[in-house]
C-alpha cells in the first residue's frame, strides 16, 4: 500500500485575494478611455449636433433625475 499524498487545492490561501477578470473587463474600459481622450484632443473636427431639441431635453432630464 502506498502512503497517502497531500494534494494542493486550487483555492488561494485565506490571507490572499485572487481576482480573475475576463479579457473584456479590461479591454472595453481601455478602448472607451482612448476614444474619449481622442475626442478631447481633437475638438477642431467637432460639428454642431443636428438632432431635434427634444432629444437634448430628454438627455438633460435624465441627468437631472440621476444626479439629484
Amino acid at each position: 500500500m502506498s502512503a497517502p499524498t497531500h494534494t494542493r487545492s486550487h483555492r488561494p490561501a485565506a490571507d490572499s485575494v485572487e481576482i480573475r477578470l475576463p479579457w473584456w473587463a479590461v479591454a472595453l474600459p481601455a478602448v472607451v478611455f482612448a476614444a474619449l481622450l481622442l475626442m478631447i484632443l481633437s475638438p477642431g473636427q467637432a460639428q454642431a449636433a443636428t438632432a431635434a431639441p427634444a432629444f437634448g431635453q430628454l438627455i438633460e432630464l435624465t441627468f437631472q433625475l440621476l444626479f439629484r
